[in-house]
């Protein structure tokens, strides 16, 4: 079982390297799915995560208690992401540019490519821009209440729900309009 985000609070106060150990055991996976789903290869999400925790590790004495442990990793972690995306000149991968190099997406299994509406939904979310993207995802795939997500995105709860509502409605249009 997994520690609790106080447990891990406790433990890297107290001895670093074990609450690190638990910091880790406890989100690295699902940090990994949240930066992958943004950069979407494999290799840059590896890279962005590692990052993550480095920064997380390195700026832990600053961390509020008053704050959420998962919001504020989360925020650490889509910051990281924006900004090799901003660095590299990425941008956005769509799976319906013939040109663009989805092969490392199939080989980590992100997209089941016998599932035509998967394949759609993802098309549809990588359409999105930025904040409804993150906004979206945070909601639908790490079920993230509306006030964790404002203060993952510094941003407002009405203008998240707004985010959310906006990008529910592009995806649903996007999907209807490609069956």
């Amino acid at each position: 079982m997994a520690a609790s985000d106080k447990d891990i609070i406790l433990a890297m106060k107290r001895h670093p390297d074990k609450g690190f150990r638990l910091l880790m055991d406890a989100y690295k996976e699902p940090v990994y799915w949240h930066i992958r789903r943004l950069v979407v290869a494999h290799a840059d999400a590896q890279d962005v995560a590692q990052e993550t925790f480095v920064r997380i590790f390195r700026s832990f004495s600053r961390f509020d208690e008053g704050c959420s442990l998962r919001a504020w990793i989360y925020r650490i972690a889509t910051n990281e992401a924006l900004r090799m995306l901003d660095r590299n000149g990425l941008g956005r991968l769509s799976l319906d540019d013939r040109t663009a190099d989805v092969g490392c997406i199939a080989a980590g299994c992100y997209v089941d490519y016998s599932d035509l509406e998967t394949v759609l939904l993802q098309n549809a979310i990588l359409s999105l821009p930025p904040r409804q993207q993150i906004v979206f995802n945070l909601r639908y795939y790490d079920d993230m209440d509306y006030k964790e997500i404002a203060g993952i995105t510094d941003s407002t709860v009405s203008a998240v729900k707004a985010n959310y509502h906006i990008a529910k409605g592009k995806i649903i249009q996007y999907m209807n309009s490609h069956d």
